[in-house]
């Protein structure tokens, strides 16, 4: 019988050494400035109230209601930035705080209600519902690690009478940028103020959602990019971002690579430096929140806003985009590429939100920055519900512009063209088309009701030179006359907008990922998505190379995988590039999955070829570990432990059988409960000839 011992995962065990004391005196440190045993005072909840019923309670009692006025809309209090002016390819998280009010334990606080706008307060403010959002996941991506957020979580919940959010109960989730519950990144407590405040602002508007804190390794754009997409990857219908920096040239790669999440709602926040478009705000696929002043007024709201505008280094951001296309939704005709922001939320922390940060702070304290109203806006969208799997719900607040508290006074700076820096009727750039009211102008459709949809035509291919004719067949539920746009058409193709017809002449071989959207009148519309292989001509079949990301070099796109698996972790060396797939090598009982489908025309010959790299700690002649390499249900090969050599090999399959066929490629690697296995995959192809 072979001897079972445990061995750490072969990921970890490489940084075991260069993290294991700094992160242990992190750990005490993180100990001592936990909140104190008994710190919040609010009773436990009777056994028999459920969870939404004891949040509906809480945010209707009369006694929530009062607003504690902390400074007037405009005026200019002291605060401390909690993270640094980003460098180039850098994101500085915008939240602030307070210096003028005391920060205070809860113990301290006891019966008095903390300073700052509260729960009850931003549901009266921005009408929203007392139910909702029950089933949703809302992730918060920052960076670095709050080794206090559950227990700070705690506290602000309890004091305002919410149901409590765990890690127990499965209502909250901790992890890095690779799903790990237990590798965290480095503590760092500006961060860590920062992650207070988002968790505080989705569990105020959204208290019957599940959180999922995603932490970034470090602030860079790529370990914060992979932190998103190891978001959406978990489940999230709606992320929150409350970081950003200037635009530069790349990001267009970057919103491709971390930003394009078909049925995913992804706030982000417009930056705290007034007028100037800042990224990834400026993310065609993202909803950009601008900020506000919110103070109480005697109109029938009960709420007045403006512009939060502090001085010319503060205030919201806005601003016309530099570089990322304009989206098909945003109609303004000042800006030819995108305008920054979409929708507004409280940020000035003049009227600034009550937070219960210890790590980053020493308790209570009142805090503001964009980084309050992106998180308030993406609980909106759960409250709203979960939107449509192939919809970019940045367009939702454009089909309901009626349904949005519409911010007409204040600008944010000087600017040449009026309403890139200053509110008005309609829409603008610091506040877009204002704030939410209710939840219906963050659901899918519009307030007449009208449902577009779009038939999906199936995988296309075209040979280089020749000319391409395919017709798009869109239904709108009210008949009404719909216009049609595309992108990632192959060059030389283009639709026709009336018709929906896509017409021209191929020019360049390749695999594009193709998406067609149809809009009615009402701004109602639908979208579907296809790929087209473009490939050269010759013989009888289209020579190309028909799989997505071959190289895994665009991270976590065209593939399905498991979590962590395409990386560029430096524990395995790539064939080329710096991404490879990575499958198991954990050394303990483990399954990681790898698979993409893809069409293989009629007539073609195909080939389906590989570089893999095995590495064991396992010996002996014994197959303890194994990787399945399938074509639909048919088995091409299976690897395991005993085949382990240096450096990669090229493996090659003939798939010509699969000719006209639709057909899922996957590797499927199983490891058993001791010594690692590692399974490498990287420079995968599908040519055909």
């Amino acid at each position: 019988m072979r001897e079972s011992r445990p061995s750490g995962r072969r990921r970890s065990l490489r940084r075991l050494f260069s993290i294991a004391l700094p992160a242990l005196a992190l750990t005490v440190a993180g100990l001592a400035a936990a909140p104190a045993a008994g710190a919040h005072t609010a009773a436990a909840p009777a056994p028999h109230i459920s969870r939404a019923a004891q949040n509906a309670k809480a945010l209707t009692a009369p006694e929530r209601q009062t607003f504690h006025s902390t400074g007037k809309a405009g005026q200019k209090v002291p605060t401390t930035h909690l993270c640094a002016t980003a460098e180039p390819g850098h994101a500085s998280c915008f939240a602030q705080r307070r210096t003028d009010i005391k920060q205070r334990l809860a113990s301290a606080v006891a019966a008095a209600a903390p300073s700052g706008l509260s729960p009850a307060n931003l549901h009266s403010a921005y009408n929203l519902p007392s139910t909702g959002g029950s089933g949703l996941t809302v992730a918060i991506v920052d960076a670095y690690n709050d080794p206090n957020a559950e227990a700070d979580l705690g506290t602000y919940r309890s004091t305002y009478g919410l149901s409590a959010c765990t890690k127990a109960n499965g209502c909250f989730k901790q992890v890095s940028q690779t799903g790990s519950t237990t590798s965290l990144p480095t503590n760092d407590t500006g961060w860590a103020g920062e992650e207070a405040l988002d968790l505080d602002m989705v569990s105020a508007v959204c208290p019957n959602c599940s959180i999922t804190l995603v932490e970034a390794n470090s602030a860079n754009d790529t370990d914060l990019g992979i932190a998103e997409n190891e978001a959406v990857s978990l489940g999230a219908k709606v992320v929150s971002n409350s970081w950003g920096g200037s635009e530069s040239s790349s990001q267009t790669s970057e919103d491709t690579q971390y930003f394009k999440h078909p049925g995913v709602a992804i706030t982000v926040s417009s930056g705290d430096s007034a007028y100037g478009a800042e990224y990834p705000a400026t993310s065609q696929y993202v909803t950009a929140v601008g900020g506000t002043a919110l103070t109480t007024s005697s109109n029938s709201r009960g709420w007045s806003e403006s512009v939060w505008h502090t001085s010319s280094t503060e205030g919201t951001g806005s601003g016309c985009s530099a570089y990322d296309a304009k989206p098909s939704w945003q109609t303004d005709t000042g800006c030819t590429k995108r305008m920054e922001a979409d929708v507004s939320a409280v940020a000035d922390p003049a009227t600034g939100v009550a937070v219960y940060d210890t790590y980053g702070g020493s308790g209570w304290a009142v805090y503001g920055g964009t980084s309050a109203s992106a998180p308030i806006v993406a609980g909106v969208y759960a409250l709203a519900g979960t939107p449509g799997s192939s919809d970019y719900p940045a367009k939702y607040p454009y089909q309901h512009t009626s349904n949005l508290y519409d911010v007409t006074s204040g600008s944010n700076g000087s600017c040449s063209t009026s309403y890139f820096c200053t509110a008005g009727t309609g829409y603008d750039g610091p506040t877009g088309w204002g704030t939410p009211n209710g939840t219906t102008a963050f659901t899918a459709g519009t307030s007449t009701g009208n449902t577009v949809t779009v038939t999906n035509p199936g995988s296309q291919s075209t040979t280089t030179g020749g000319s391409a004719s395919l017709q798009i067949h869109a239904t709108d539920s009210a008949g009404a006359t719909l216009t049609y746009s595309a992108s990632g058409l192959p060059t030389g193709l283009s639709i026709n907008s009336s018709s929906g017809l896509i017409s021209g002449t191929a020019s360049t071989a390749g695999t594009y990922q193709v998406t067609v959207t149809a809009t009615d009148s009402t701004g109602a519309s639908g979208s579907t998505s296809f790929t087209w292989t473009v490939g050269t001509s010759g013989g009888t079949c289209t020579s190309a190379q028909l799989l997505g990301n071959p190289g895994f070099e665009s991270g976590n796109t065209t593939w399905t995988a498991s979590s962590g698996v395409i990386t560029n972790d430096s524990g395995e060396a790539a064939h080329g590039g710096s991404y490879k797939a990575w499958l198991d090598g954990y050394g303990s009982s483990h399954t990681d999955t790898l698979s993409q489908s893809v069409t293989i025309p009629s007539g073609c010959k195909a080939s389906y070829t590989f570089y893999l790299h095995i590495d064991t700690a396992e010996t002996g002649s014994t197959a303890y570990d194994k990787l399945t390499v399938t074509a639909g249900s048919t088995t091409l090969a299976t690897y395991s432990n005993v085949n382990a050599a240096s450096g990669y090999a090229q493996k090659t399959f003939d798939l010509s059988s699969f000719a006209g066929q639709t057909v899922t490629l996957k590797f499927s690697g199983v490891e058993d409960s001791s010594l690692q296995t590692s399974f490498v995959v990287d420079d995968t192809a599908l040519t055909t000839s």
